[in-house]
């Protein structure tokens, strides 16, 4: 093979290579970075272009999505000199690819130093119990700090997330025996509360029965008293029409006489029932009144027109 044959393949993988390197093909959700001569030029989006070979050169490639950074875990000293080993997790997005390009070596330890210097300097800031508890403080506190810092480098920080907070062995072993002595706490504590809000309901549940008794009770007695002077009040009033028709018949033709009669039977019945319950025989301090109420009888029944057949005992003189 001749010398001019090589010279016609070098030519031609030159112009192969040439024409390659004239054509170029961005991703979508990325951006070449262009230079000519060695100063930047413009920036590729999205689809086909075409360069001038040897002139123009693609000098960087940026990626538009949102990416993830590990943030490796670092070791930081608590406020109460506790020291713990933390980790975590970055999201951003280049937002200007020429400031990413040209504004910084390399953005992506950039932002993860500036992340680690933040956390150290927030968890010092903090004891160890707040350091579980304040988690979104810490995030929202290095979100700020590097989106603050890569802002000259066209980055935006979105969101920082810590993912483990692994304190020394000894201190896990005491916040355990912590925890299990809280838990115990808490059960205790429970445990009374139940008593004592059985305790109230139980005592809730007298009150009411008795409140529930005594208003039975009452019900009763004011039904009791009701019935009682309903009772009351009807015998007054039937006593109150005996007395009206009796007074009514006292002032009818022979009433009084009736009246009388009446009297003098009771008086003998009474007296006769007198003499037989006893033992010693009373006998009136004025035997007159016999005489006198047998009289009446005789002249009420003699006004009556009455035949009554009175027999005389006699009576011996001892």
């Amino acid at each position: 093979m001749n010398p001019s044959t090589y010279i016609l393949i070098i030519l031609a993988v030159f112009v192969l290579i040439a024409f390659v390197s004239t054509f170029k093909v961005v991703p979508q959700r990325s951006v070449f970075i262009v230079e000519r001569l060695g100063k930047y030029s413009r920036t590729l989006e999205a689809g086909f272009h075409v360069l001038i070979p040897f002139i123009d050169k693609i000098a960087y490639k940026q990626n538009l999505k949102e990416q993830a950074i590990d943030v490796a875990s670092q070791i930081c000293i608590t406020k109460d000199n506790i020291a713990v080993e933390v980790d975590g997790i970055l999201y951003l997005q280049v937002m200007d690819p020429q400031k990413a390009s040209y504004g910084i070596d390399n953005y992506r330890f950039a932002v993860i130093q500036i992340s680690q210097t933040t956390m150290r300097s927030v968890i010092g800031r903090m004891e160890l119990d707040k350091t579980f508890e304040e988690r979104e403080t810490v995030n929202g506190t290095i979100v700020s700090a590097v989106d603050k810092a890569s802002e000259p480098w066209g980055i935006k920080v979105s969101r920082y997330e810590v993912k483990n907070i692994s304190p020394p062995q000894s201190i896990r072993d005491a916040m355990e025996k912590q925890m299990r002595a809280e838990r115990e706490k808490r059960a205790l504590i429970a445990e009374s509360e139940g008593d004592k809000q059985a305790k109230i309901n139980r005592a809730e549940g007298d009150k009411q029965e008795m409140i529930a008794r005594s208003e039975g009770e009452k019900m009763r007695k004011i039904n009791e008293a009701s019935g009682t002077a309903s009772e009351i009040e009807m015998v007054a009033v039937a006593t109150a029409k005996g007395i009206l028709e009796i007074s009514k018949a006292i002032n009818m033709e022979g009433g009084m006489n009736a009246v009388n009669l009446r009297i003098a039977e009771q008086y003998l019945t009474e007296f006769g029932k007198l003499a037989k319950t006893n033992n010693t025989m009373i006998v009136p301090a004025d035997l007159s009144d016999i005489a006198g109420v047998i009289s009446s009888i005789t002249s009420v029944l003699n006004t009556s027109n009455l035949s009554p057949t009175l027999t005389k005992t006699p009576v011996r003189k001892s």
